[in-house]
């Protein structure tokens, strides 16, 4: 199969380009496109066929929902009844935005869509490429991130292609992300709202409309034997080729501490690459011996931070970096989201310094 790249301007998307891949959409076959998280895979969400082969073109079990991306908020209520109080709420404060909301599904949505579960996640995309693609595909179009199942999710195009070129029918580039991480998601159809993955929408952020929300125990606990139960949770996720360690202590310990274990693993052959901050990257490159340094921007700047990460990581890939280091950060806010991400790609190995 030959994959077509259509490249795209933001804020005035290409009529033909939009009309074509909203033509390959009802035709059953995928298209990739940006939102202003991550770059998504699309199929109809309300063809069985279209779901299947989004599993197949990712390498994802098929017991892993799919998200559903509407473009207009009434069309919630054709894949999702009931829709309650506190879901309208949300969609007033946060849509179109970087929020996904689970809720009891409709029979017009099947049950390859939602891995076979009676729910159904939908999110309403803010991104002006991604809304005008979606009406022209019919309004659902079901879309985990655009990448191979396990590795990170792409925030450029140029990685959608590295892995889909050849397996999808068209990629819409339109350019680097805004926020570089998944959605947010909430379920709405326990006894409380629950935070199923951290994501640009925080809890904090939540609250001011819903009160009282929870977190899944999932999320950041290593231990935890529950179930996951949103969208690229329940499987080792955004993982680099490298083995990926996070040292998290005092700052001055970290610093030392990845410096000390940089120089064993180049002396043991290793090609080192060290995830830093603006305030420590200058360290690692003069101390550390590590061969590729990559700052993800000032600590207090967590929309960088988040911004920043899947790119980087996929920079080691391209570098053939094969031990990594990483520094930990908050885990309060949105932070707590680039933990989440970060734990995942590292197979929750953390080192305590």
């Amino acid at each position: 199969m030959e994959t077509i790249l259509v490249k795209m301007e933001k804020e005035n998307p290409d009529a033909e380009g939009i009309r074509k891949a909203g033509e390959i959409i009802r035709a059953g076959g995928l298209v990739a496109f940006p939102t202003e998280t991550v770059y998504g895979l699309g199929g109809d969400a309300l063809n069985p066929d279209s779901s299947r082969k989004i599993y197949a073109a990712k390498g994802r079990p098929s017991d892993n929902p799919l998200i559903v991306h509407i473009c207009r908020w009434d069309d919630i209520y054709k894949i999702a009844h009931p829709v309650p109080e506190e879901a309208e709420k949300l969609a007033k404060a946060y849509w179109p935005g970087p929020l996904t909301m689970i809720l009891k599904k409709t029979d017009l949505v099947p049950e390859e869509t939602t891995g076979g579960l009676d729910t159904v996640a939908i999110r309403f995309p803010q991104d002006p490429i991604a809304r005008t693609f979606i009406e022209a595909a019919g309004g659902f179009v079901a879309a985990p991130s655009a990448n191979l199942s396990g590795k990170p999710s792409p925030t450029l195009a140029q990685y959608v292609a590295e892995d889909m070129n050849g397996r999808i029918e068209m990629i819409i580039d339109g350019g680097e992300v805004g926020i570089g991480l998944e959605s947010t998601i909430v379920d709405l159809t326990g006894e409380e709202p629950m935070i199923l993955r951290p994501g640009f929408i925080t809890k904090e952020m939540l609250e001011e409309v819903l009160k009282r929300v929870e977190v899944d125990r999932t999320i950041l606990d290593a231990n935890c034997r529950l179930r996951p139960k949103a969208p690229g949770m329940r499987y080792k996720h955004y993982a680099p080729k490298g083995d990926l360690t996070i040292i998290e202590g005092e700052p001055e310990a970290v610093t030392e501490a990845i410096c000390q274990r940089s120089k064993a693993a180049e002396s043991a052959g290793e090609k080192v690459g060290i995830i830093a901050t603006d305030e420590t990257a200058r360290q690692y490159r003069t101390f550390s011996g590590a061969e590729s340094v990559k700052s993800v921007g000032r600590r207090v700047d967590e929309a960088a931070v988040g911004r920043s990460l899947y790119r980087i990581l996929r920079e080691f890939d391209d570098e053939n970096v094969t031990v990594i280091f990483s520094e930990s950060f908050s885990q309060s806010g949105f932070g707590q989201a680039i933990m989440n991400r970060l734990l995942k790609a590292a197979g929750h190995h953390v080192e305590r310094v």
